[in-house]
């Protein structure tokens, strides 16, 4: 959660950001590198940054203190950049990896304290063809031990990578949140690529890290109503930040000043474009039309929950509500302290009659549109039932829910719980439309819900949430997805409380299995149609396949896990015996649930996706020219394409190729080659330039 009395620090809020006790939305520019360095008079740019209607600066390099003192003096926040050797093979020029370490910690230790400074992006786009020569596991782990590096040295700052479409798999499971470089000119490609990118993201904040236009190519009005419609989109569908490419169209790369391109607000001369008040102009966050709401709390012995739940409720805004409170056969005095602290609460008292009988009493008795569920142990986000509302809007939905994120652990074995398998997960269809939402937080249209009969009464601790929401669909109605429409939802406090929730699942599950057997398998496992969230960010793994299309060429190379990665352990909790007890309950509790369904399986790991398969190699040499060049040498000379999942570019019989460009500090660049079998290579024209 939000980390009150940060003195102006930025914080995750869960799926968004928070400072000084409320929330942002970062809008920033890229600035630089420039030609010749920043300016002299850095004070006239930010001013005009600032104008614009930025509150923050993203840059490819890490800033000194003067460049952050002038920052501040005008309200700006400054992301720094990590600017290293991430073009070339820099684990197997281990002194590139080195050289970026001791380069984050110098400058952390210079400028990590300064209050400007928000944020590192450890790295930018590695290039797709380096990091499947590489291996994507082992790229990824060094982004990991950077992010690790950058927080030991600062704690205080928020720390990411930025990531393209091309290595979507190369996602940080300790970046603090997500970032996308997207460049679409299309809104509804835009639009569509967000709403999968939450799901990349797991629990954490998306953040578009670049987006911008070539006005040269495209003209200055056009370059400003994509940028218009891009920030709005970003805003609306829930992205927790957005961040325009570039300030100024002079740009500095690889050696030389960039000519052929204007992505600027300002161009070579420092004229304004139209582009620079785009995000002045910026639309509203939510529109206040749509359905009534009835916001309903179940709790049975929740004396030392519902009040936090309650007083979460009450913060709620932007939207017509109401709050029931069913008291299902407390003994405790939790009746007694919702009637005297909560006196605008509708509170039922009924005798114990288990869960699903008083979430449908508390529907009984709503007077709102829509019916929403949420926990005793749950805080709602102040913004969840505006956020519900949107996927309602467009009249495709009967039932809507979003995420149910863990607060920070209190102690190691909330931490290892967290982590554990079996918290309550929805499964997406695809990235808007879900097969199930957890009761935790599960709204649906009052009509939809008494269609199908409510809950079933016969499942009284666990289960009626699954049962519900196949029900609904099994009857025509469809189940929306708001990524932003989150909950926090405290998880068990032990690893005892933890196993006794598992058991109750098991238990519930073998009522599930009796009423609905064709929706499992012969060994007791739910036959899910999608996807289950596991909350932690989509990452290469054990059993990821990666689609790179033929020879890796595939602009958007996504990963596919039928079980989503689960949490990691949090950060200052990623001890010896929290990741010993972690590994015995991935084990135990999903063995324990399936014996208490009579059903249990084995799972098998499949083998590590990264660098491609463990036979010795041929021989590994440097080309000169391009990775497209040699590419096509390859394939004159009979070469055959590898298919769109293969970890190498092309084959002959009893051979295989791998190739990527990389890129030296001067600007340069040359192919690397990795050969195994025993085909000769091309013939290199001596007349060819290099």
């Amino acid at each position: 959660m939000a980390d009150g009395g940060d003195g102006g620090r930025w914080r995750t809020d869960g799926k968004f950001f928070r400072s000084g006790g409320r929330r942002l939305w970062p809008t920033c520019v890229t600035y630089g590198p420039f030609p010749g360095g920043f300016p002299a008079d850095l004070e006239r740019d930010f001013r005009r940054i600032v104008a614009a209607g930025f509150d923050s600066i993203r840059l490819f390099e890490m800033p000194d203190g003067r460049f952050l003192d002038v920052a501040r003096s005008v309200g700006l926040k400054v992301f720094g950049g990590l600017r290293w050797g991430q073009n070339a093979d820099f684990l197997g020029r281990p002194g590139l990896f080195s050289a970026a370490r001791v380069s984050l910690t110098n400058s952390l230790r210079a400028v990590g304290s300064h209050p400007a400074l928000v944020g590192v992006y450890v790295g930018n786009e590695i290039p797709a063809d380096l990091v499947r020569w590489m291996g994507p596991a082992r790229v990824l782990a060094a982004v990991e031990d950077l992010i690790a590096l950058g927080r030991e040295v600062a704690p205080g700052l928020l720390f990411a990578y930025a990531n393209y479409p091309s290595t979507e798999y190369l996602e940080p499971e300790n970046a603090d949140f997500t970032a996308f470089n997207i460049y679409l000119e299309s809104p509804e490609a835009y639009r569509a690529y967000l709403r999968r990118l939450h799901h990349v993201a797991g629990d954490r904040p998306l953040v578009v890290s670049e987006f911008g236009l070539d006005s040269r190519r495209h003209g200055l009005e056009r370059q400003a109503e994509v940028l218009a419609w891009a920030a709005e989109i970003a805003r609306a569908e829930e992205a927790a930040g957005f961040t325009v490419y570039a300030w100024s169209d002079r740009w500095w790369n690889a050696g030389a000043e960039v000519t052929d391109w204007d992505f600027g607000l300002v161009d070579r001369q420092d004229r304004a474009k139209p582009a620079l008040s785009v995000i002045s102009r910026a639309a509203p966050l939510m529109e206040r039309k749509g359905p009534s709401f009835s916001v309903i709390v179940c709790t049975r012995d929740g004396v030392d929950r519902i009040g936090d739940c309650l007083r979460s409720v009450s913060r709620l805004r932007d939207v017509e509500y109401e709050t029931i409170v069913v008291d299902d056969g407390s003994d405790d005095g939790t009746a007694d302290l919702v009637a005297g602290e909560f006196p605008g609460v509708i509170l039922l008292k009924l005798e114990a009659c288990g869960l699903s009988a008083a979430r449908n009493a508390g529907a009984a008795v709503a007077r709102g549109e829509v019916l929403a569920f949420t926990d005793d142990d749950c805080m709602v986000d102040a913004e969840w039932l505006a956020r519900l509302r949107r996927v309602y809007q467009d009249g495709r939905f009967s039932a809507a829910g979003g995420p149910n994120l863990p607060p920070g652990p209190r102690c190691w074995q909330e931490a290892v719980v967290c982590a554990a398998p079996g918290a309550p997960s929805h499964v997406m269809l695809d990235d808007e439309e879900a097969e199930h939402l957890p009761g935790c937080n599960l709204s649906v249209r009052k009509e939809a819900f008494e269609a199908v009969g409510g809950f079933d009464p016969r499942f009284r601790t666990a289960g009626d949430d699954v049962d519900f929401c196949w029900r609904l669909r099994d009857a025509g109605h469809r189940l929306g997805f708001a990524p932003g429409a989150f909950v926090w939802h405290r998880r068990r406090p032990s690893l005892r409380a933890f196993l006794k929730q598992q058991a109750g699942y098991g238990r519930a599950e073998r009522l599930l299995m009796e009423k609905h057997p064709s929706r499992f398998t012969p060994r007791g496992a739910a036959k899910w149609e999608g996807f289950v969230y596991g909350g932690g960010p989509v990452r290469v793994a054990g059993n990821s396949v990666i689609y790179h299309g033929p020879m890796g060429c595939a602009g958007y190379q996504s990963i596919t896990n039928r079980m989503l990665p689960l949490r990691g352990l949090a950060t200052g909790f990623d001890s010896a015996l929290p990741a010993l007890a972690l590994a015995g309950l991935r084990v135990f509790s999903p063995f324990l649930r399936g014996w208490l369904r009579n059903r249990w399986r084995m799972q098998v790991p499949l083998r590590e996706a990264g660098v491609p398969e463990a036979d010795p190699w041929f021989d590994e040499i440097t080309l000169p020219g391009t990775r497209q060049e040699n590419l096509r040498r390859f394939l004159k000379e009979g070469w055959r394409p590898a298919g769109a999942t293969d970890p190498w570019d092309a084959s002959k019989p009893g051979a295989r190729v791998l190739l990527a460009d990389e890129y030296e500090a001067d600007g340069s660049r040359h192919t690397l080659v990795r050969l195994w079998g025993t085909a000769r290579l091309p013939e290199v024209p001596r007349d060819e330039p290099p």
